[in-house]
């Protein structure tokens, strides 16, 4: 099946430039499974996402303007997509590696956290998605889900990533496809309204006010309620959540939350506001309350509970020092071993990807797909 056809295919196999772990425990999307993998040339690590071309069946248009996005984008603070594989029965995305775990788990995780660091964080997300609106893409579902951090440093960057609902715009700047998620999506997409690369403005809104107080703008467990609230964009700087956040904050998030897209700040715009580009954000430690808001606001899935990305990220370390130290890599790593990816029964042994790993304690170690293309490493 001819999955993609606009978009060019790594011609060599995807076993010459990449071993891929051994014994390896997946965690299964909707239609994909993915690997922790080693670029044979740099020692790097990367996230595969295997896809089966049977799942994709009547989907071709969605993958391939998936691909066709990703293809696009250069940005530091964007999830890249390094190459594309694909055999008889499959179709490989191999992904830059996220392994800093998500935002929330972070804020969390602090035991100082200030509206100075929410003002950081947003300006990262509005560099990457201005970076997207300048090369004519709407990212459509930005939320705090996709929103990882690149590794465990103190100082890491953060990364957008699942570009699923991604569109590239035509010559007319208005779209009419109603997606997103409820929480975030803006009131022009509920409305069924023609909208614009506005919506993912009303987003960062969204995540701006969460990071501040640690609970969502809109909420109720009755949909067509919750749908009522965002359409007269209504919402309200409760006490005391908000009594320690500054006034500068507040209109920051006003300009990104309003009502008509026209009146609605735009990424450069909100890069201007004081609050980003100046001085105006507060010092004041305002973790207890935003952390507990969170974990209230925001419960962990099964697989969080068990995340120790520290753990993760030193046996990352160990394995690409090892492969760098001169004569000494038997020493720090284990002998090679041999991985398989999943492929259906009858699969030529030419196109079955069959590696050779270097580690075998890749199989101590799970990878989780948390978005449509990146993917979180987890001791297991």
């Amino acid at each position: 099946m001819d999955v993609i056809k606009n978009v060019e295919i790594c011609r060599n196999t995807l076993k010459g430039s990449y071993d891929v772990a051994k014994n390896f425990v997946y965690l299964v999307g909707a239609f994909s499974e993915v690997m922790l993998a080693e670029e044979k040339r740099t020692r790097k690590l990367v996230a595969i996402k295997c896809i089966p071309k049977k799942a994709l069946e009547g989907k071709e248009n969605s993958i391939e303007n998936e691909i066709a996005v990703l293809h696009k984008i250069k940005h530091a603070n964007i999830v890249s997509l390094e190459d594309i594989y694909e055999s008889k029965s499959h179709l490989y995305l191999v992904m830059q590696l996220v392994a800093g775990g998500e935002l929330f788990d972070r804020i969390v995780e602090k035991g100082f956290y200030t509206e100075k660091d929410a003002s950081k964080l947003i300006q990262q997300i509005l560099d990457a998605v201005k970076y997207l609106h300048d090369m004519g893409i709407v990212h459509r579902d930005l939320k705090p889900e996709n929103l990882l951090y690149y590794s465990m440093d103190e100082d890491s960057k953060i990364m957008i990533s699942d570009f699923g609902l991604s569109k590239i715009e035509g010559s007319g700047s208005v779209m009419s496809t109603a997606c997103g998620t409820p929480g975030y999506v803006a009131p022009e997409v509920l409305a069924q309204k023609p909208y614009s690369k506005a919506v993912d403005c009303w987003s960062i809104g969204v995540i701006a006010y969460i990071l501040l107080c640690g609970y969502p703008p809109f909420y109720d467990e009755n949909d067509a309620k919750l749908f009522e609230q965002i359409l007269k964009a209504e919402y309200e700087f409760d006490s005391p959540y908000w009594d320690d956040i500054s006034d500068s904050a507040k209109d920051f998030i006003v300009h990104l939350m309003e009502k008509e897209p026209s009146q609605r700040y735009t990424c450069e715009q909100a890069l201007q506001h004081p609050w980003i580009a100046g001085d105006t954000a507060l010092d004041k430690n305002i973790h207890e309350s935003v952390s507990a808001q969170i974990k209230k606001n925001f419960a962990k899935s099964k697989w969080k509970q068990a995340f120790n990305a520290t753990a993760v990220v030193r046996h990352m370390r160990r394995l690409q020092l090892g492969t760098s130290q001169e004569g000494q890599m038997q020493s720090t790593l284990p002998s090679p071993c041999h991985g398989h990816l999943l492929l259906p029964e009858g699969e030529e042994e030419e196109n079955s990807c069959t590696h050779s790993t270097t580690c075998s304690s890749f199989s101590c170690l799970k990878v989780a797909c948390v978005s449509i293309d990146a993917c979180v490493v987890v001791c297991i």
